[in-house]
C-alpha cells in the first residue's frame, strides 16, 4: 500500500508531460494568439475595443444606435489605415481612463484634453483636435463671462477639464456623470451655468428649444487625443501613424467642415505629428 502515492505521483507526472506537449503542439499548429496575430495587445485581435459615450454631440455620442460623432468617425478611419476594425462601448467619463489603463478598453475616444494629471494614468497617442470651453446657461440668465461665475452654482461633468477649471478657479461646482445630468440641471433651473466643451455646449443649446443658450468661450489650452493604456507604444505608434494618413488624404478636414461648419481653426494648431500638410476643404471635398 505505501507504494501507492509514488506510482500516483509518477501517473501524475506522466499526465502533466502529455498536456505539455499537446499544449507545445497546439502553439505550433496555431491554435494560440502570437505576438504576431496580435502586435498591439488588443483585447481581440484585429479588433479596437474603444470605450466612448453616448451623449455628447458633435464629438461622441449615438445616432440610431451606431456611435458616431467627430472623434469616433476619425477613430474609424484612423484603425482603418492601420488594418483595424473598431468596437465602440459606451461608459461614463469619469471612469474611462482607469478603464483604459486596466484593459477594459484598447482605446479611449472622448474628446480627451491632454494633461499632465492623466498621463499619471494613461498614455496620449498625437493630438487631433483642439476645444473651447463653453459656458452655457439658461435663457433668462444675466451671466455673460466665466469672470460672472463666483458665488453661482455651478455644473460640470466629473473628472473633465471643465471640472479641472472650475475646481482651480475656486467654483465649488456640482459634478455630475455625464452631460446629459448637466443639460437637465440646466433645464431646470437647478444650476446657474454650465462649463462645457464648447461644440456640445452650442449642440447643446441648439437642441433645448430655447431653454439654453451659450453665454461665453474660450480656447482650451490643450490639445484632444486617444488614450491607450500606459506602455502600449505600439499600438499608440500604430494610432499615430493611421491619424497623420487620414490627415494627408483630407479625411481630417472633412470631418471638420463636417461636424464643426464654420469653426475657424488656430493658426498655430498642427493636428498629428504636425509634420503632415493639412489639405483645404475644398482640396479635401
Amino acid at each position: 500500500m505505501r507504494f501507492l502515492p509514488a506510482l500516483t505521483r509518477v501517473a501524475a507526472l506522466g499526465a502533466a508531460a502529455v498536456l505539455a506537449a499537446t499544449g507545445l503542439t497546439a502553439c505550433g499548429d496555431g491554435g494560440t494568439t502570437s505576438e504576431a496575430d496580435n502586435p498591439y495587445g488588443l483585447l481581440q485581435p484585429g479588433v479596437l475595443r474603444a470605450g466612448t459615450l453616448t451623449d455628447a454631440p458633435p464629438n461622441v455620442y449615438l445616432k440610431d444606435g451606431k456611435f458616431t460623432g467627430f472623434d469616433n468617425d476619425l477613430l474609424t478611419a484612423v484603425a482603418a489605415k492601420v488594418d483595424l476594425k473598431v468596437e465602440f462601448v459606451g461608459t461614463d467619463f469619469s471612469a474611462l481612463l482607469s478603464q483604459v489603463n486596466n484593459r477594459k478598453f484598447d482605446v479611449g475616444s472622448s474628446s480627451i484634453t491632454i494633461t499632465e494629471a492623466r498621463k499619471k494614468t494613461v498614455d496620449f497617442g498625437n493630438g487631433y483636435d483642439f476645444g473651447y470651453f463653453g459656458l452655457d446657461v439658461p435663457a433668462n440668465s444675466t451671466i455673460t463671462g466665466f469672470d460672472q461665475l463666483a458665488g453661482k452654482r455651478v455644473v460640470v461633468v466629473q473628472g473633465t477639464v471643465q471640472d479641472d477649471y472650475a475646481t482651480r478657479e475656486n467654483l465649488n461646482p456640482v459634478r455630475v456623470p455625464d452631460y446629459n445630468g448637466a443639460i437637465n440641471q440646466l433645464k431646470a433651473g437647478t444650476a446657474d451655468a454650465w462649463i462645457a466643451p464648447a461644440e456640445i455646449g452650442d449642440k447643446s443649446a441648439d437642441d433645448s428649444n430655447g431653454k439654453i443658450k451659450v453665454a461665453a468661450k474660450q480656447l482650451s489650452p490643450a490639445p484632444t487625443a486617444y488614450a491607450v493604456a500606459k506602455g502600449n507604444d505600439k499600438l499608440r505608434e500604430a494610432l499615430n501613424k493611421g491619424l497623420d494618413e487620414v490627415i494627408a488624404d483630407g479625411t481630417w478636414t472633412r470631418l471638420q467642415a463636417q461636424y464643426y461648419p464654420g469653426r475657424p481653426i488656430p493658426a498655430d494648431f498642427k493636428p498629428g505629428s504636425g509634420t503632415v500638410a493639412v489639405p483645404s476643404p475644398s482640396a479635401a471635398s
